[in-house]
C-alpha cells in the first residue's frame, strides 16, 4: 500500500502561535536596537553644550514636585525633600549658565521657585535651629550654594537685593562658625545634626563661599586656606581621601571613605582648590570606579578589595555598586574634564535606566523614582562655577567597554528567532526523504 503525504493547511491555533511568536520575537529585537544606540549615542554634552532631553527630564520633575515627589521622597531618607527641590534648581542653574545673559529667563524663575522650598519649614524641617550655623552645615551650605546660584544668573548691577543680602549673610554665618571651630577644636567640619557631622556638608558649604568671593569682593581667603590645611590633616589614612563621617569636635576619621560622599565631594572640591582636587578625584577614580562583570563603569560604595554594609546613604550595593554615587560620579567627572569618564557613564545610564520619553518630558526608571531623576539631571548638567577649566585628567575609560553589552545584544535579539530557524532547517532536510509506514 503507498501512502502519500498528506498536506494541510495550519490550524487556526498554531497560526496564532506563529504569529505571537513573530511579535515577540520582533519586539525583543526592537529593544535590542533600542539598547545599542543609547549605548553608543552620546548622552552628555559636557559643561559647555545643553545635554540632550535634560529640560524634558526636568518638565516631568517639576511636575511629580508639584504632585507631592519631594514629600514621598522624605519618606525614603532624612533630606529627600530637600534634596528633591535643591537639585531641581541647581540643574536649573547650570542650564542658565549655558545661556547668553538674555536667555535666563526660565532658568531663573525655575531656580527661585526651587530656592522658596528650601527656605521654608518644610525644607528646615528635619534640621535643629539650635545648631551652629542655624540649622547646621548640610542646610546652610546647600541652601547656599544655590543662593549664589541664583544670582548667578543675574547681572551683577540688576542683583536682587534681598537676594543678595541672605546669601552675604548666610556665608558670613558660615565663615563665622568655621573660623571658630578651626581656633577652639583645629576641625574644619562642622555639625550637621547634634553630634554627626560628615566632611561632604563642610565642603558644600566651603564651596560656597569660593562662590561669594567670585561674585563679590574677597572675604574668606583665610577661612577656606585653613579649613584646606585642616581638612589635609585628616584624611582617611586607608586612601588618603576625606573620609565618610568624623567626630564631631576633633575632625578626626570615624568611617572610611565612601562611594556615596566621594562623588559628591569631587562634584564641589575643584571650587576651592583645583590641585588638590585633582590628587582626590584621581585616587578615588583608582579606587572606586570599577566594572563589574566587565558590564560597564560602575561606582564602589567601599574601594575595591573591600567591603561593607549598606545604608540609607548608599541604598543597596549589587556587586558592592552604589547607584547613587555612579549617578553623581557623573556629574563630578564632567566637572573634572574626564569627558571619557563621564560619557560612559551617562551611555551607560541611558541604557541600564529605561528612560521613557513623551514629546515634553523624559522621565528614567518609568519614573517611579522622580528623586534619582533629579540626581541625574543635575549630573548631565554639571559644570564649574567658580574654577576655571584645568587640564583633563588622563582617559580610564575606552571606548571599548560597550563591546560586551553590544554582544550581549546581538544575541538577545537573535535569540527569539532561533527555535523557528531551527525548525525550518529541520523541515528542508526531511522534506526530500520518502515517507514510509
Amino acid at each position: 500500500m503507498i501512502e502519500q503525504r498528506r498536506r494541510s493547511g495550519p490550524s487556526s491555533t498554531s497560526g496564532v502561535g506563529r504569529a505571537l511568536r513573530v511579535v515577540v520575537a520582533v519586539l525583543v529585537g526592537s529593544a535590542a536596537v533600542v539598547g545599542a544606540v543609547r549605548l553608543v549615542a552620546p548622552a552628555t554634552a559636557g559643561p559647555e553644550a545643553e545635554p540632550p532631553g535634560v529640560r524634558r527630564q526636568l518638565t516631568f520633575l517639576r511636575a511629580a514636585l508639584d504632585d507631592g515627589a519631594g514629600e514621598q521622597a522624605q519618606q525614603l531618607f532624612p533630606e529627600g525633600y530637600f534634596f528633591s527641590h535643591a537639585l531641581y534648581g541647581l540643574a536649573w542653574v547650570d542650564l542658565g549658565l549655558r545661556a547668553p545673559a538674555g536667555g535666563r529667563t526660565e532658568a531663573l524663575a525655575e531656580a527661585r521657585w526651587a530656592l522658596t522650598r528650601l527656605e521654608s519649614p518644610a525644607g528646615r524641617a528635619p534640621f535643629s535651629a539650635d545648631l551652629t550655623p542655624a540649622y547646621g552645615v548640610f542646610y546652610q551650605g546647600w541652601t547656599n550654594w544655590l543662593r549664589g546660584g541664583v544670582l548667578s544668573l543675574q547681572p551683577p548691577d540688576g542683583r536682587d537685593p534681598a537676594e543678595l543680602a541672605r546669601f552675604t549673610g548666610a556665608a558670613a554665618d558660615l565663615g563665622t562658625a568655621f573660623d571658630t571651630t578651626l581656633d577652639t577644636t583645629g576641625s574644619p567640619y562642622l555639625p550637621a545634626y547634634h553630634g554627626q557631622a560628615w566632611p561632604v556638608d563642610s565642603t558644600v558649604a566651603v564651596a560656597s563661599l569660593r562662590l561669594h568671593d567670585s561674585l563679590l569682593p574677597d572675604r574668606f581667603d583665610g577661612t577656606v586656606a585653613r579649613w584646606l590645611a585642616g581638612v589635609r590633616q585628616r584624611l582617611d589614612p586607608a586612601t588618603g581621601l576625606l573620609p565618610h563621617r568624623v567626630d564631631p569636635v576633633t575632625g578626626a576619621p570615624a568611617e572610611v571613605a565612601r562611594g556615596t560622599s566621594q562623588s559628591l565631594i569631587h562634584r564641589f572640591l575643584p571650587e576651592i582648590d583645583t590641585a588638590f582636587a585633582r590628587e582626590q578625584y584621581l585616587t578615588f577614580r583608582d579606587e572606586f570606579v570599577a566594572s563589574p562583570l566587565r558590564l560597564g563603569p560602575a561606582v564602589l560604595e567601599y574601594r575595591s578589595g573591600t567591603s561593607g554594609p549598606a545604608d540609607v546613604d548608599s541604598g543597596p550595593l549589587p556587586l558592592g555598586v552604589s547607584l547613587s554615587a555612579t549617578v553623581v560620579t557623573l556629574g563630578a567627572a564632567q566637572v573634572h574634564g574626564d569627558a571619557a569618564l563621564a560619557g560612559a557613564l551617562a551611555s551607560y545610564g541611558d541604557f541600564a535606566g529605561l528612560p521613557v520619553d513623551t514629546p515634553t518630558t523624559r522621565r528614567y526608571a518609568f519614573g517611579l523614582m522622580p528623586i534619582g531623576d533629579a540626581f541625574l539631571a543635575w549630573s548631565k548638567t554639571a559644570r564649574p562655577w567658580v574654577a576655571a577649566a584645568g587640564k583633563p585628567p588622563p582617559a580610564s575609560v575606552s571606548w571599548t567597554w560597550r563591546l560586551p553589552l553590544l554582544a550581549l545584544l546581538c544575541v538577545v535579539a537573535v535569540l527569539p528567532w532561533l527555535p523557528a530557524l531551527v525548525r525550518r532547517r529541520a523541515a528542508s532536510r526531511t522534506a526530500g526523504e520518502p515517507v514510509s509506514r
